[in-house]
């Protein structure tokens, strides 16, 4: 065991013992909340021992198989067309400038070489060969942040609660060892994660199985900050942001809404950078029969929607049982890349717009600069209402100047045809 897995471990004791105090974040990581803010794109990856069953990441608790049974299906998990290389370089062509990797799911499979269970890729599998490793070294080489996946639940250990989101069919219908076992295995499994690897953030989630009992949450988040400043922590928890968090994460929702049904009592926290994880198609996992994925446009004008807000857009992609990224997906990853080389500027750096999501689009703002990103015009006119003052307007992409005229309560831009395409981007220059 490596001498800095040992101090983890040691420091996690010693925070055990002591009373809990207000998190002061570091200068380490507010710097990377900033560039976290900053970066607006990321690609989610749902990928695990459920890939190979191709019926998405729930199938264990929807199908109500034995977890004895499902195990089983490790000594058949062959992933041999990964590759880390080809992974990455397609993130990186997408524009996006991070990643988040599940590393470990709600079925208890991990993705590295851990010492703590032998459920995992190299124990348990032919393929015996440590996935997350080589995707940390290959994330690292080609400049993309990693940031990790990992479920507080667990649908396969006696010493997890049994399951309010899985079925007793699982076999999962007693509780042996204790909470603070389990306690334990979560946090030498995280002290791997966080010396071994390369990880600039820790995405959890699970906590909404449990609701009322006593996770030991914040005692968690203290012992991570202690042994690595700048790793920023959020988790999936669908509540408000709890301290120690260092981002805020909506699930299929925009920040502040709640049509998919997951933010119910959600309030934005104000104070943190904001994430919107969503899929590219319908399922966060692999399904072999789900091939419904968003179009191009959807998703620019998805990704313009968050960033109006001042959040990111997580990006969820199911890799298939083999390691290889759906054709569909990398498609869209390329569309997407393509957008971005030409008008990430009114993307990336930029904060939530003076004017909130609209019929006819969005805004976004850069320091004095207010793009605004037209996506449905019905005429050859639109208001704007601002509170400041307008200097310039004009195209993003030709420059061209847009006619305005300043009114009591804003401005009135003029076109010469009515907008069309994707996003019809227009620029003004404010004081």
């Amino acid at each position: 065991m490596k001498r800095t897995l040992i101090a983890a471990l040691a420091a996690l004791i010693c925070i055990s013992a002591t009373a809990q105090t207000s998190y002061q974040p570091s200068a380490e990581n507010l710097k990377a909340r900033q560039e976290f803010a900053d970066s607006k794109f990321g690609i989610f990856l749902h990928w695990g021992l459920y890939s190979i069953f191709a019926q998405g990441e729930w199938y264990m608790s929807k199908g109500e198989l034995s977890h004895q049974e499902y195990k089983k299906a490790a000594d058949a998990f062959y992933p041999h067309r990964f590759n880390a290389k080809e992974w990455v370089k397609a993130v990186k062509d997408s524009g996006a400038k991070y990643i988040c990797f599940t590393a470990r799911h709600h079925d208890g499979f991990s993705l590295w070489d851990t010492k703590y269970s032998d459920y995992n890729i190299v124990d348990a599998t032919p393929y015996g060969k440590d996935v997350l490793k080589e995707l940390s070294r290959e994330c690292h080489r080609q400049g993309i942040k990693l940031h990790i996946y990992y479920s507080h639940a667990d649908w396969t250990r006696s010493d997890y609660w049994p399951s309010k989101s899985s079925n007793k069919v699982t076999g999962k219908d007693h509780f042996e060892g204790g909470y603070e076992n389990y306690f334990k295995f979560m946090n030498n499994q995280l002290a791997e994660l966080l010396t071994n690897y390369k990880v600039n953030a820790l995405w959890f989630d699970g906590m909404w199985d449990r609701r009322s009992v006593n996770w030991r949450i914040k005692e968690q988040y203290e012992w991570i900050h202690s042994i690595q400043h700048s790793c920023l922590i959020g988790n999936n928890h669908h509540l408000p942001a709890i301290e120690g968090e260092d981002f805020q994460i909506f699930e299929r929702d925009l920040p502040g809404e709640n049509l998919a049904g997951y933010s119910k009592g959600q309030t934005v926290s104000g104070k943190l950078p904001l994430e919107t994880c969503q899929t590219m198609n319908g399922m966060w996992g692999y399904k072999v029969a789900d091939q419904e994925y968003k179009s191009t446009e959807y998703l620019v004008r998805y990704l313009l929607s968050i960033a109006c807000k001042g959040a990111n857009l997580l990006l969820n992609i199911g890799p298939q049982p083999n390691g290889e990224l759906p054709a569909e997906a990398l498609d869209r990853l390329k569309d997407m890349g393509e957008w971005l080389r030409k008008y990430g500027d009114t993307v990336y750096g930029t904060t939530a717009g003076d004017i909130q999501k609209q019929d006819w689009g969005v805004t976004t703002r850069k320091g004095n600069r207010l793009f605004v990103h037209i996506f449905d015009l019905k005429g050859k006119e639109l208001h704007l209402p601002l509170s400041c003052k307008v200097k310039k307007a004009f195209t993003f992409d030709d420059k061209k100047a847009v006619e305005f005229t300043t009114t009591n309560d804003g401005v009135t831009l003029k076109f010469d045809t009515v907008p069309s395409g994707i996003d019809y981007i227009v620029e003004l220059t404010t004081k």
